[in-house]
């Protein structure tokens, strides 16, 4: 039988980094359709993480979530267009206004639970839309607005190997190191002990009130910091699309970020991820060959859900290692003393050993 990979080594290569790497060497790699691709994934992927904050590790099904990355991608193209302000002030207002926003939903949000919950924010998301779809003033209505402009990307030029690349690779680059920076921080959050607090609330809500915990507090702390992190995306996907429109915070674009988390596997960090890549990829390869691709994909998706039921992520962590009972049979060739099967059963139910056969307690240690 091969030997089982060591889960200690495998949880110690810098799976971000080593990914970060991978992804930056598209524009060197393939053609401009590709980094165009790359770019689309990069960003909805860190969309479709930070929903996952609230759906995967608290167990909040939100139907809304598309608002956030509505208010980033206005807030973005409005400090840049209208006001002339630079992409840092744009990129930093962003996540700002669309954590505000999401403090304000989720302060009444968090107070009903299951389908009220998600109604309660697909209500609110639609508030959003209509605001960016009737508000021709501010955010151009119908018409949204176009011809937002890049970030100045001279200082790129500097840089060995990226100065030769066009301004898109360039955007690409950039878009791929702040959504990396952004994915680092939310891995420390979910890692931290407000993370596993969320999770426990996920599990039983109910026990966790119990013990003590501000269940709406944490909750609520959450939806806010998944809002502020689509606030980013929104404001990277903007710029990346040269133009902010009104179906940006429209409800398809929640059930599409949705559709990503379970695609790709809820509660499970890089589920999200995976989940973006391959929605993304399999919507552009079936286009490109039928014009009735929607139907395909959603036949598609069905089989992989029946394939995958925890999504693709999750089902490739419950593939565990062999039963410790398996594990706790003796190597071949060696005979098994008097009274050891007894120990290690006892020892695996969390029983006291007694000594059997003769044997003096702790017998079997040696």
């Amino acid at each position: 039988m091969k030997p089982m990979p060591d889960r200690g080594l495998m949880q110690r290569i810098p799976w971000l980094a080593v990914a970060v790497l991978a992804m930056a060497s598209v524009p060197w790699m393939g053609s401009r359709f590709y980094t165009f691709l790359a770019t689309d994934i990069v960003i909805l992927a860190l969309f479709a993480t930070s929903l996952n904050l609230v759906l995967g590790y608290t167990g909040l099904v939100s139907f809304g979530h598309a608002a956030y990355f509505g208010v980033g991608a206005y807030t973005c193209a409005i400090l840049m267009k209208t006001h002339g302000a630079p992409f840092i002030v744009g990129l930093l207002g962003a996540p700002i206004l669309a954590g505000l926003v999401a403090l304000v939903f989720g302060y009444f949000c968090v107070r009903l639970t299951r389908i009220y919950f998600a109604m309660l924010t697909l209500a609110f998301a639609q508030i959003v839309w209509g605001i960016c779809f009737k508000w021709n003033a501010v955010t151009g209505g119908e018409q949204g607005m176009s011809d937002v402009p890049y970030p100045d990307l001279s200082w790129m030029a500097a840089l060995p190997l990226v100065g030769d690349l066009r301004v898109g690779e360039q955007y690409y680059l950039l878009a791929l190191a702040i959504v990396a920076a952004c994915l680092a921080l939310l891995r420390t959050i979910v890692d931290s002990p407000f993370g596993r607090m969320l999770t426990v609330i996920r599990e039983n809500p109910e026990r966790a009130r119990f013990i003590g915990l501000d269940v709406r507090r944490y909750e609520l702390a959450a939806f806010v910091l998944a809002g502020a992190f689509a606030g980013v995306a929104g404001a990277l996907f903007g710029l990346f699309n040269r133009g902010v429109f009104p179906d940006f915070a429209y409800w398809s674009k929640s059930a599409e970020v949705l559709i990503m988390v379970i695609l790709g596997g809820m509660g499970h960090f890089w589920g999200p991820v995976i989940g973006a890549g391959a929605l993304i990829l399999l919507n552009q390869q079936i286009s490109a060959y039928t014009q009735f691709w929607p139907f395909v994909l959603g036949v598609t998706l069905i089989v992989l859900l029946f394939v995958f039921p925890g999504g693709i992520v999750g089902t490739v962590a419950s593939m565990k290692l062999p039963p410790k009972r398996l594990r706790r049979l003796p190597p071949r060739g060696r005979r098994e003393r008097p009274g050891e099967a007894e120990s290690a059963a006892a020892a695996g139910r969390g029983a006291p050993v007694s000594s059997r056969a003769g044997g003096a307690p702790g017998a079997g240690d040696n």
